[in-house]
């Protein structure tokens, strides 16, 4: 583990996380999150606005206890690294104004750096380097990708993405449809897999549709992902079913709306590192915590003899530790800072890992 260099300090706002990490090399000293995930329940998804609000409320005390756990000053920080996109757009914008309000107080260099990038970089504080190429699934509520990842820190490259509702979104409407709180995704998954008092669902009761899997499809969007139309699917059963007077076989709908999900998912990552040659897998995101995606993927690899990497739950969400682990190695190639001019970008390539 590459423990030497400098003291870099990562915030992270694209969402409804305020996370402050420290980081020296791929050495772990802090990673506070502060969550506003309670706040956005009742509404079913994320609101921007309180999002927002949240950020401003959490930023410095977040801090203070990343500072505290990490037991440095601010003023030992070496450089300051903030997730500049994609994202909430009014989100994004109190993590990058307390950035920079930070680097003209202290003295020190600021980077702009996305947020995706952040979350292929995490896995470094885990598993150390990338073999290069590597092959990134990213898959959360906002973002499903696969990336070819030649170097963290400049040279990333988007090969597919979802044209439509991204994963973690279709768990949140799915469970929606079905009565089940927000955020979907965690409650599908214990739900499918059962629980001590209800028995596992199951996963071939229903056949759902694998989206962008036909043969025609396989031209235009071999790697490219949709899942409105399971959406719709999972949506159109469950209105059949209602309509007759029959009962939802809860367990059996999400177990089989997941398989599909993960079906698909996995079988476009494998289909991915195949195609280039990769010999590691990493896969990260929220989503990157379903056990049933964990499974299917670890399978599926191992078939191929593809290194399947993922980090620490805790790192697969949105984090802080991941953007300063990727400002450390930004920083480990001399890559210049950024000017403090940047601003927000809402729609950052991941091809920019810094701006």
């Amino acid at each position: 583990m590459n423990v030497s260099g400098p003291l870099i300090l990562g915030i992270e706002s694209s969402c409804d996380e305020t996370g402050i990490g420290i980081v020296r090399g791929h050495q772990l000293l802090a990673n506070e999150v502060a969550s506003s995930v309670e706040e956005h329940v009742r509404f079913g998804g994320v609101v921007p606005e309180v999002a927002s609000r949240a950020h401003l409320e959490a930023i410095v005390p977040t801090l203070e206890r990343a500072l505290a756990t990490a037991d440095v000053d601010l003023a030992e920080i070496d450089a300051i690294a903030v997730t500049a996109g994609p994202g909430l757009i009014g989100a994004l914008v109190v993590g990058i104004a307390a950035a920079k309000a930070l680097a003209l107080a202290t003295g020190k260099p600021l980077y702009g750096v996305n947020h995706l990038a952040g979350h292929v970089a995490v896995d470094l504080l885990d598993h150390g380097p990338l073999p290069q190429p590597a092959v990134a699934l990213l898959v959360s509520g906002g973002h499903t990708s696969l990336l070819r990842v030649d170097d963290v820190a400049s040279s990333i490259t988007e090969i597919g993405s979802t044209i439509d509702d991204a994963a973690g979104e279709a768990y949140d409407k799915v469970a929606r449809l079905l009565g089940l709180p927000y955020p979907g995704g965690p409650v599908i998954d214990r739900i499918a897999r059962g629980t001590d008092s209800e028995p596992a669902g199951d996963p071939t009761a229903i056949r759902f549709p694998r989206g962008l899997t036909a043969r025609h499809d396989l031209v235009a969007h071999r790697f490219d992902f949709s899942f409105s139309g399971l959406k719709t699917a999972v949506a159109r059963w469950v209105e059949l079913r209602r309509r007759d007077g029959q009962d939802i076989p809860l367990a059996d709908v999400a177990a089989s709306f997941q398989e599909a999900v993960c079906d698909v998912l996995s079988a476009k990552a494998v289909d991915a590192c195949d195609a280039l040659g990769a010999t590691d897998l990493l896969i990260g995101g929220g989503v990157a915590a379903n056990g049933r995606l964990r499974a299917l993927l670890e399978h599926r690899t191992a078939e191929r003899g593809i290194t399947l990497r993922r980090p620490k739950p805790a790192l697969c969400t949105d984090n802080g530790a991941m953007i300063a682990v990727l400002g450390a190695e930004v920083v480990d190639r001399d890559l210049p800072p950024s000017s403090l001019d940047f601003g927000a970008d809402s729609t950052l390539p991941v091809s920019r890992p810094l701006v």
